[in-house]
């Protein structure tokens, strides 16, 4: 257990910090220069918890990773839900701080690995592209309300622009992976694998590093395919799954789609599940944690799988 636990609320403006056991707090400014000048005063034995809160941890990440700090990156849903259960209901950024080193202190939070650059511009690069895509699905969906034939051709030509721009971020896209020697040799083993197109070979690569490196029931429940169960005496609910990481779940259920329909072992599991009566749904969530097993064994292994 560290000797020192530094719970760090983050916002874009400033991060709050509550250390303990001091119980000390302090309000630092969310810059390089300042995360740099906090970081280097922190011991080595130390543990820094936060939220993973996107756009705004990125530098923190950085400096704590360049400082050889361990830190631990935590499920914001998982320190809310730690906070209910210490009884606490007020919710403040030096609150949140606290609950965060509490959290550090209580539990055996795992060391989050730091990130590969070459993954981080990725996960940039994608991040961008879902705006382009989703500005693009908004655009179309005012065709039908343009009204007016020169708004029509306005909109339109914004259409022909975001297409542009996608196909470009997709080329830079490529190009990334292609640039990395360990992002190109896992790609090669995931594109054999039917269904897995361009944008979720991207998506896995991106937003999945731990793919390849833990247990199957450990990948399933990190992309929120583990069903979990709903049981209380007698009664038995139905399993459901939640949580996880969405990108990564949307971008599974794409490749369900398609493989089910081209790989052998995975439309047998398909007829099978018809056949017992089970939901659509359902039937596309089992083939995606199923698709996932196999690509998280085809990485640990680094070799390809049979599918038939």
């Amino acid at each position: 257990m560290p000797q020192i636990i530094l719970g760090c609320d983050l916002a874009r403006g400033w991060l709050d910090v509550h250390a303990l056991p001091a119980g000390t707090t302090a309000r630092v400014e969310n810059s390089a220069a300042a995360l740099a000048r906090w970081a280097g005063a922190i011991p080595t034995d130390a543990l820094v918890v936060f939220e993973a809160t996107s756009g705004c941890d990125g530098p923190l990440i950085e400096i704590l990773a360049a400082r050889g700090l361990r830190f631990a990156r935590v499920n914001p849903r998982q320190a809310r839900e730690f906070a209910r259960a210490l009884g606490v209901l007020a919710k403040t950024d030096k609150v949140d701080a606290r609950v965060l080193a509490e959290m550090g202190a209580r539990l055996p939070l795992e060391t989050t690995v730091p990130p590969d650059p070459a993954r981080v511009r990725l996960a940039d690069f994608l991040r961008r592209r879902k705006q382009l895509v989703e500005a693009r699905k908004a655009e179309k969906n005012r065709r039908h309300g343009a009204g007016q034939p020169e708004i029509l051709r306005d909109i339109e030509s914004m259409i022909a622009i975001l297409d542009r721009r996608v196909e470009k971020l997709d080329r830079r896209i490529a190009a990334l992976i292609d640039e990395s020697p360990d992002l190109a040799a896992r790609a090669d083993l995931l594109r054999a694998v039917p269904g897995v197109g361009p944008t979720v070979l991207a998506t896995l690569l991106g937003e999945l590093p731990e793919l390849g490196r833990l247990d199957r029931r450990r990948i399933a429940s990190l992309a929120g395919l583990a069903p979990h169960a709903r049981e209380s005496g007698t009664w038995r609910g139905t399993r459901r799954i939640w949580g996880g990481r969405r990108k990564v779940r949307e971008a599974l259920y794409i490749a369900a789609l398609s493989a089910s329909r081209r790989v052998p072992t995975l439309i047998a599991m398909r007829e099978r599940m018809r056949a017992a009566g089970k939901a659509p749904k359902t039937i596309l969530i089992a083939i995606g944690r199923q698709l996932l097993v196999i690509l998280n064994a085809m990485l640990r292994d680094h070799q390809p799988i049979r599918l038939c």
